[in-house]
């Protein structure tokens, strides 16, 4: 008889948004990935580090991911050991979970918002705690002082796009008594970072991706700022060889070129601020987004009608069952001719 541990026999597994076999098929507009490949430099060093037979790969990496730290943790401005490396950046929050919550103790993040978090804190068999929005994207009833283990905080929040400010991110931090992990997924697309608040509360990390912004959703890479004792922590509890040689070279790469990250994220942002404002125009009410998709709601408040009939012309787009969302979708911002079709399909219907 097999006899799973009871927090997993009772979790429900995360659903990502879904991927069509035939995905050269569709318009994609569902998962948030970047239109655009990624900077050629890193199609350069992945070619560099195979060479001409692969020899590299008979050999493990290099555990500690020490030149991509370096070159992210100069980049942001810290040292080395400020900084991990991590294989996608829900690799760190699984491992923040298990380093600061224990069985039974209480995690929490705002909803809606990333919804894998609830995951992550069932499978450690931690509490669940959530906070809500108000109208204005505020969050209603935070205690003075909050006493759980972690709360996350994604800004800009996915997947309606508004950022929580500074301000508010720094009053979080010292209200609560546990960590407060900011899920800065999307920062690139924004104009604000969380990232200086690392050096003045011993409590704040930072999490980001490189599946975003970087276009590099296939090599599943990621990186976290915190204080040094608590990189070192997640340093003891991550898998040893977490990160391979080529994503390792695909992130150097992907981070010394900020030349063509600047570029492409002001293409995406340009297309998404001029796909909200059409929007607006034929009857969808947009929460104003500082990430690379828009959540749009139509106007007879009908969500899945309008993806049932986006789908129905091969655009796929991502519908929420979640009561707080059913009546919109988020809409990732792909290159302007898709954005343009997609106008095109909502125009008509």
């Amino acid at each position: 008889m097999i006899v799973l541990r009871k927090a997993i026999a009772d979790m429900a597994g995360y659903v990502p948004g879904f991927q069509p076999a035939d995905a050269d098929q569709w318009i994609k507009l569902n998962t948030n990935e970047n239109p655009y490949p990624p900077s050629p430099k890193v199609a350069e060093a992945i070619r560099a580090e195979l060479g001409e037979d692969g020899a590299s790969l008979r050999q493990y990496p290099d555990a500690g991911s020490r030149r991509a730290r370096q070159i992210a943790a100069d980049l942001y401005g810290f040292d080395a050991d400020w900084l991990i490396m991590a294989n996608g950046s829900d690799e760190l929050l699984n491992n923040l979970i298990r380093a600061f919550a224990d069985e039974g103790d209480e995690v929490a993040f705002v909803h809606p918002s990333y919804s894998y978090y609830g995951t992550l804190i069932d499978i450690q068999g931690a509490k669940v705690k959530t906070f809500a929005l108000d109208a204005h994207h505020k969050l209603v009833d935070f205690p003075a002082r909050y006493s759980g283990k972690i709360f996350f905080l994604t800004c800009p929040n996915a997947p309606l796009g508004f950022t929580f400010s500074l301000e508010e991110i720094e009053d979080l931090a010292q209200r609560c008594d546990g960590m407060l992990v900011v899920d800065e997924a999307y920062t690139d697309f924004s104009d604000q970072t969380a990232m200086p608040l690392v050096k003045k509360y011993d409590n704040v990390v930072v999490t980001r991706t490189l599946s975003k912004s970087y276009a590099l959703a296939g090599m599943r890479l990621g990186l976290a700022v915190a204080r040094p004792e608590v990189v070192a922590a997640l340093d003891k509890i991550r898998d040893h060889y977490h990160l391979d040689r080529l994503a390792l070279v695909a992130a150097e790469a992907a981070l010394l070129d900020q030349d063509y990250l600047k570029k492409r994220v002001a293409q995406i942002c340009e297309t998404r601020d001029w796909f909200a404002a059409e929007l607006e125009k034929i009857g969808f009410s947009i929460i104003p987004s500082q990430g690379n998709f828009v959540f749009a709601s139509p106007g007879d408040g009908d969500g899945e009608r309008v993806y049932e009939l986006l789908k129905s012309h091969k655009i796929l787009v991502r519908h929420f069952s979640d009561p707080l969302l059913k009546h919109g979708l988020r809409i990732s911002i792909g290159t302007r001719e898709e954005m343009e079709a997609t106008l095109k399909v909502l125009q008509q219907g």
